[in-house]
C-alpha cells in the first residue's frame, strides 16, 4: 500500500487526526510541542500554531470552530489557531492529570479521558462533556485513555486503556450518552504494539494505530484482523478518515524516546502519513454546545 507523508512534518507526538468535510482540512495535534496543525487537502497549505501547554486532542464544534483538551482543561479553539476560554476543567483532586484522547458522538457530546502524565497509575477518568458544559463521569481506573471511536448505528463505543494493552466495547445509549455492557474486544497483552487511537469505517470496522508496534490494523466487529498497514515508523498514535469521499486514511505518529539510533534508522518518525486503503470513513460528530454561553472562571 502506498503511503505518503504530508509536507515535511516531524511531530514528537502526533495525535487527534480529524477531518472537517466543511472546510475540506486536516487537523492534528503536537501533544508535546505543543501545537494546533491545519492541513488543507487541495492546496496542501500546512499551518502550525503553538498553544500554550500539553494537548491531548480536538474535535469540530457544531459552529464551525473546534475544542482541544489540554492541560488544565478543555478550551475553545478557532480554526486559525486561536485559543478561547476553558469550557471545563481538569480535575482537582488529581493535579497530576490531564486530558488525553477524545472524540464527539453523533448527538454532540464531547468523550474525553483523563491521564495522569507523571506516573502510569490508575487515575484517569472516562468523561462525557454535555452541550451545557457539565462533565459526567462514564469510567475510570484508567491508565492512559485511548481509540475512543463509535460504530455507525451508534449502538457501541470502542474505548482503549493503551497501558492496560486492551481495547473494550461499550453498549452506547445515543440518546443520553451513557455506557453499559463493558467487553473485552481485543487483548494485546504479550504484543509488540499497544493500542493508541483509532477511527471507524462505514462497515463498522474498527482501525487501530499500535504504538511501538508499526502498524495499523482493522479489527472487524467480532474482534478479528482482517487488515494490516505496516509502516516505515515505530510509533504510530492515532488515524481518521477524510478526503472528499471520505477513502484517505491519516495516519499521526510519534518521535519521542526515539534514540538517535533509532532515528537515524526512522527519518519519518513524527510524520503524518496518507494512504487509501480501500475502506471508507464517515464524518465526525460535532460538539453541540454554544461555547460563548459556556465557561468556567480562571
Amino acid at each position: 500500500m502506498k503511503l505518503d507523508p504530508i509536507d515535511d512534518v516531524r511531530c514528537i507526538l502526533g495525535e487527534s487526526p480529524l477531518w472537517c468535510e466543511r472546510e475540506q482540512k486536516l487537523y492534528w495535534v503536537d501533544s508535546r510541542a505543543p501545537a494546533f496543525h491545519v492541513y488543507e487537502h487541495d492546496s496542501g497549505a500546512h499551518q502550525v500554531h503553538a498553544l500554550p501547554e500539553v494537548a491531548g486532542s480536538i474535535c469540530l464544534r457544531e459552529d464551525g470552530g473546534l475544542l482541544v483538551a489540554m492541560q488544565t482543561g478543555i478550551y475553545a479553539l478557532s480554526p486559525n489557531g486561536e485559543l478561547g476560554h476553558c469550557i471545563a476543567r481538569a480535575e482537582p483532586n488529581h493535579p497530576d492529570n490531564r486530558f488525553n484522547d477524545g472524540r464527539c458522538d453523533r448527538a454532540g457530546r464531547f468523550i474525553v479521558g483523563t491521564m495522569n502524565d507523571k506516573a502510569r497509575i490508575t487515575t484517569g477518568v472516562l468523561w462525557r462533556l454535555d452541550a451545557d458544559g457539565s462533565l459526567n463521569a462514564l469510567d475510570d481506573d484508567i491508565i492512559v485513555p485511548n481509540s475512543l471511536a463509535f460504530t455507525p448505528d451508534n449502538k457501541a463505543m470502542y474505548f482503549a486503556d493503551t497501558y492496560k494493552h486492551t481495547i473494550h466495547r461499550y453498549a452506547y445509549d445515543i440518546d443520553k450518552g451513557t455506557v453499559s455492557d463493558k467487553t473485552l474486544f481485543a487483548d494485546l497483552d504479550g504484543a509488540t504494539g499497544r493500542p493508541d487511537g483509532s477511527a471507524m469505517d462505514s462497515d463498522g470496522c474498527l482501525w487501530n494505530a499500535e504504538y511501538a508496534g508499526g502498524r495499523v490494523v482493522r479489527y472487524t466487529p467480532d474482534g478479528k484482523i482482517d487488515q494490516v498497514i505496516e509502516l516505515p515508523v515505530s510509533q504510530p498514535t492515532c488515524c481518521a478518515f477524510g478526503g472528499a469521499r471520505f477513502d484517505e486514511l491519516y495516519i499521526t505518529t510519534a518521535s519521542q524516546r526515539l534514540s538517535d539510533e533509532q532515528l537515524a534508522a526512522e527519518p519519518l518518525a513524527g510524520a503524518v502519513f496518507v494512504c487509501r486503503p480501500g475502506a471508507t470513513g464517515l464524518p465526525e460528530g460535532r460538539y453541540a454546545g454554544n461555547v460563548k454561553n459556556l465557561g468556567v472562571s480562571a
